[in-house]
């Protein structure tokens, strides 16, 4: 309370006001500080204003429930006295004192006593007191602060943290055990020497740390207790040690005279924060590679994957096994050329097997599947909120690959503005997500397949030729069905036993007659064509026996209707036009075939499929007439302008 309010109050309230107890009123049922004198706010370190407007209980801390039972003796008893109490004032700082509690109208009259200054003025009380009775009473002091010195010194040598005192200079005042054990410097090589040049130095990166900048020197201008959790002090041997403190200063009389520095070695404790870390990020790798794992073999069961084994002893088949031993060991760009359906992937698969990554992920991309403006997230990934949708970071494919292979099918339908990022990858390994500025690094070999011509595309400028180079540097060609023939009869095999286990039809064979027939088919689908058309075969036979007689007879003419819903085109011929069609040899079929097609391109003006198009007109499927075209090496985009 300022002095002038103190002189407007009546003499009653002047002297309780300048009492030198500290004396304050409680409410104890409201937990409300009623009023407190100039002696109580010097104790709770505060002024009137700023103590009133506090809950009592906010000055008790852990007493507080030694206040409970102290406050109802006093409300049963009238008065009651403890010594047990700690208050804590304003800086939160303990003050063990002595209570007296009487009940008053307003609530409990406290007068507070601070214990150490009761301690003192009873010791000082004893010493004029031994000073009056001679010299017997000092030897008795003497005793008693020798008694206080041994208990003083059996604390700091219990205790397992450091403590050393400076004084106001920055001079060590006195060491205990404990630091000399966490420092190596002895009590004599510290006491009366600057604690801050001996072992606080130097920052914990090797930089000069200006005592000026010191919180345990803050102290000595401030008055401030300063905590620190994480710095280093010098062991005597040149090692950091990290430690956390607290500087507490030291008054006499009002005057501060030094600081007192409590610290803790928190070296086991950073060991361990760094395991932990440690182990929460070993946690969080293989957590995200097993997302990518999962992601990826979810990819792969939709996918529907071929039979890992190239099947055929044609020289096509040894000449290709021949590329894929050469190539596979090392980590070159492939890029595999051919029709659709002739086994690109199965390729690509085996030259992923037979490297050095095979026993990392090899991870597909059909470009054709994938519109124009995800291309790039498709590749790199994006991060969250880089474009409406993206909830969350979603890795790419290129991270999906990482340490593994990279397969680019049908590489030809890439855009042509993404080209370059994807060449920069290639060059350099590195790239970025959609939306993120952070530059990774992977290390992926890329295998990419076309059936579309990259050197006329370069030439149109629809491709870079640069990436076309990289991509090219092992060339491998997918030889068609048509031009190894005596591989049918092999793989017809094949696809028959995977059919009759897929289907749960054993005991279906393929007759020799039949494989003839197979062998003569032109396979314009190829091996896919085959597969399929082995498996349709395996799904309606009524024996043990597969014919195809019928089936292949009328997918090569192309002209009556057949089971399936696919026709020639046009009404149906009479009974002498199909003799007469009967007649004709394959070639002839074949030939009739295509200027069908061609006839049918023409008049819709190179549109394929949907109403109006080229196979509705010929009856046929989109798929077996984009097959058909694909083996006639036929573009319909030649035919719009027409």
């Amino acid at each position: 309370m300022p002095n002038t309010a103190v002189a407007a109050l009546p003499l009653s309230q002047q002297v309780v006001a300048r009492a030198p107890q500290a004396l304050v009123v409680i409410d104890p049922l409201a937990d409300r500080l009623v009023s407190a004198n100039e002696a109580a706010c010097r104790l709770l370190g505060g002024v009137a204003g700023e103590l009133v407007e506090r809950p009592f209980s906010h000055f008790l801390g852990a007493s507080l429930p030694l206040w409970v039972c102290f406050t109802d003796e006093a409300l049963t008893r009238s008065t009651a006295w403890s010594d047990d109490l700690v208050i804590l004032d304003l800086k939160r700082q303990p003050r063990h004192v002595e209570v007296q509690a009487r009940v008053l109208d307003a609530g409990l009259l406290l007068t507070l006593v601070d214990r150490q200054k009761a301690e003192q003025r009873r010791a000082r009380a004893e010493l004029h007191r031994q000073h009056r009775r001679g010299q017997v009473g000092w030897e008795r002091v003497e005793q008693v602060f020798e008694r206080i010195e041994r208990q003083n010194q059996l604390i700091l040598g219990a205790a397992g943290e450091g403590i050393y005192g400076l004084d106001a200079e920055g001079r060590t005042t006195f060491v205990n055990p404990a630091a000399e054990r966490i420092l190596g410097w002895s009590s004599e090589d510290m006491v009366g020497h600057g604690a801050h040049q001996l072992f606080h130095h130097t920052q914990a990166d090797g930089s000069h740390f200006p005592v000026q900048q010191c919180p345990i020197h803050a102290s000595f201008s401030d008055g401030q207790v300063h905590r620190v959790d994480d710095e280093v002090f010098w062991h005597k041997n040149g090692e950091a040690i990290p430690v956390e403190y607290t500087s507490t200063p030291i008054f006499e009389m009002g005057r501060l005279v030094g600081a007192v520095v409590l610290f803790r070695d928190i070296r086991e404790r950073k060991r361990a924060e760094q395991q932990l870390r440690d182990a929460l990020a070993e946690v969080e790798s293989l957590k995200r590679r097993l997302e990518l794992e999962n992601q990826y073999l979810q990819e792969e069961i939709k996918a529907e994957l071929n039979h890992r084994e190239i099947v055929g002893e044609s020289a096509a088949v040894a000449h290709l096994v021949r590329q894929i031993a050469l190539v596979a060991p090392t980590d070159a760009n492939v890029l595999i050329s051919g029709e659709s359906g002739t086994g690109k992937e199965l390729i690509a698969r085996a030259i992923h097997a037979g490297g050095t990554r095979g026993d990392r992920p090899l991870i597909r991309v059909n470009c054709a599947a994938i519109p124009r403006d995800l291309f790039e997230s498709e590749f790199f990934g994006h991060a969250k909120g880089a474009f409406t949708g993206a909830v969350s970071d979603r890795p790419g494919r290129f991270e999906l690959a990482d340490g593994g292979t990279l397969f680019l099918d049908e590489v030809g339908e890439i855009p042509l503005e993404l080209q370059s990022k994807l060449l920069r990858v290639l060059q350099d390994q590195q790239f970025e997500r959609v939306g993120e500025n952070r530059t990774r690094e992977v290390d992926v070999r890329v295998i990419a397949a076309t059936n579309r011509e990259l050197r006329e595309m370069v030439a149109a400028g629809a491709f870079r030729e640069d990436l076309y180079f990289r991509l090219n540097v092992f060339p491998i060609v997918s030889v068609p069905l048509r031009e190894r023939t005596e591989d049918v009869p092999l793989l017809a095999r094949h696809f028959l036993v995977r059919a009759c286990q897929k289907f749960n039809k054993p005991g279906v064979r393929l007759p020799p007659a039949q494989l003839e027939v197979l062998k003569r088919y032109p396979w314009p689908g190829n091996i896919r064509e085959l597969e399929n058309v082995i498996e349709r075969q395996v799904i309606v036979a009524q024996g043990q026996r597969l014919v195809f007689d019928d089936l292949l007879a009328t997918e090569a003419a192309a002209v009556p209707v057949t089971h399936d819903g696919e026709g020639g085109g046009g009404s149906r011929p009479s009974e002498e036009e199909e003799a007469e069609t009967s007649l004709l040899t394959e070639p002839e079929l074949l030939r009739r075939q295509r200027v069908s097609a061609e006839a049918a391109l023409r008049a819709c003006a190179g549109k394929v499929s949907g109403q109006g198009g080229a196979a509705e007109l010929l009856e046929l499927r989109p798929t077996t007439l984009r097959s058909r075209l694909k083996a006639w090496r036929i573009d319909p985009r030649d035919y719009r302008t027409s």
